[in-house]
Order: C-alpha cells, then sequence, then structure tokens
C-alpha cells in the first residue's frame, strides 16, 4: 500500500506529478481523496453512520472516521472511489447513486506524518439499517449510527460528546453491540475547519 502511486497536485487542485503513497505522506504532497457519508433519512430523525477503523490499522487504529473513504489512484478518477464503499463496508453502490457536496482541503499532521487533501466529500441515502452493513476487518472494526443533527451540532463545536450504537466485529468476525458516549478525541483528527465544512455541506442536503 504504501508504494501505491498517487496523482500529486498543488493548493489549487492542479496536478503536478504523482509519487509514491509513502512519499506523498511523508514530504506533505497535495493528493486526491474520496469521503462518502451514508446517511439515513427514513426515518423522522435523520442518522448518520461513523465507521470504527480496525485495529490492524497502521494509521490511527480504534478511532471512529468517515463512513467510508480511501485514496484515488494515479490510474484512477473519482468514480473509482466507489470501490472504497463496497470494500469497506460492503454496499454495492454506483457514482450515480451518490450526490456530490463538495470539495474541502484536509490536512492531518502527526510526528513523521502529513496528510494533506483535497478531499471530495459524497453522501449517500441508506435506507437500510446498522445490520446490512458487511465489514472487512482489516479495515474497519466497527459501524454505529448516531443522530445526525446531533453529530453536526459536535462537529460545530455545540455539543462535547456524542451518543453512538451499532457493533464492532473482533479478528473471528464474531459481533459485539457497539453502545457509548463519544467525543471529537475518538475520532480521526481532521482539522477543525474539515468538520466544520463537512457539517454545513451535510447540513445542506437535508435541509
Amino acid at each position: 500500500m504504501e508504494h501505491e502511486m498517487l496523482k500529486v497536485f498543488d493548493g489549487q487542485r492542479q496536478h503536478i506529478g504523482e509519487a509514491a503513497r509513502v512519499e506523498v505522506h511523508n514530504k506533505g504532497l497535495w493528493h486526491e481523496t474520496f469521503h462518502c457519508w451514508v446517511i439515513s433519512t427514513s426515518t423522522s430523525n435523520p442518522r448518520i453512520y461513523l465507521q470504527l477503523r480496525s485495529d490492524r490499522k497502521k494509521d490511527f487504529p480504534n478511532l471512529f472516521d468517515i463512513t467510508a473513504a480511501g485514496h484515488i489512484l494515479m490510474n484512477e478518477t473519482m468514480e473509482d472511489g466507489v470501490r472504497e464503499i463496497k470494500e469497506e463496508i460492503g454496499l454495492s453502490l454506483d457514482y450515480k447513486d451518490l450526490q456530490f457536496l463538495g470539495v474541502v482541503k484536509n490536512c492531518i499532521v502527526t510526528e513523521g506524518f502529513i496528510d494533506k487533501e483535497h478531499s471530495y466529500i459524497f453522501s449517500y441515502e441508506f435506507d437500510g439499517a446498522v445490520e446490512d452493513f458487511k465489514l472487512q476487518p482489516e479495515e474497519v472494526s466497527g459501524i454505529v449510527e448516531a443522530d445526525l443533527d446531533e453529530f453536526i451540532n459536535m462537529l460545530l463545536g455545540n455539543h462535547d460528546t456524542l451518543k453512538v450504537e451499532g457493533y464492532s466485529i473482533n479478528s473471528l468476525g464474531k459481533k459485539s453491540a457497539l453502545k457509548k458516549e463519544i467525543g471529537l478525541k475518538d475520532f480521526v483528527p481532521h482539522e477543525k475547519q474539515y468538520f466544520i465544512e463537512v457539517a454545513h455541506l451535510i447540513s445542506q442536503t437535508i435541509a
């Protein structure tokens, strides 16, 4: 995975070359990612689904994150991002099933890791239940749902915590109920501006 080739961009999303994934993250080169937030509007109170990253992940294990997301490789277009939805949470979708919300700059900096993304944000309206997801254990160890309004308010800093409910799976594929109260400290550390912009984009889709 570290040697996957990615397209490299400048800060204005102009394509300027290619580089291996490890180099992209070591040098902090801008690249493209696909982010899909799965939402249910089938009830009076819309819900949003969040994935729990596997403890096997090199980066940010055991933290909550976008429902499905991933890097766009050098030989791919953004439409190929739907593979992440199938691989991570088991939903077979077409690109046309998604609603494109916009592009958000997303920068995560930790020791030895600089992730500078042009993140293409999508949403998908799901009419199933949390039990309908089929998780890829190497990538995702749980899936939870939360009240969408409460989630947005947490992203905007109006609430400190969020109640989530769903399930986790262990290395043997056994499911266990997962119900807890979480905060932004339990999420992958996307920068604050990313969360704010995503909150506004999602709010516009259900207005």
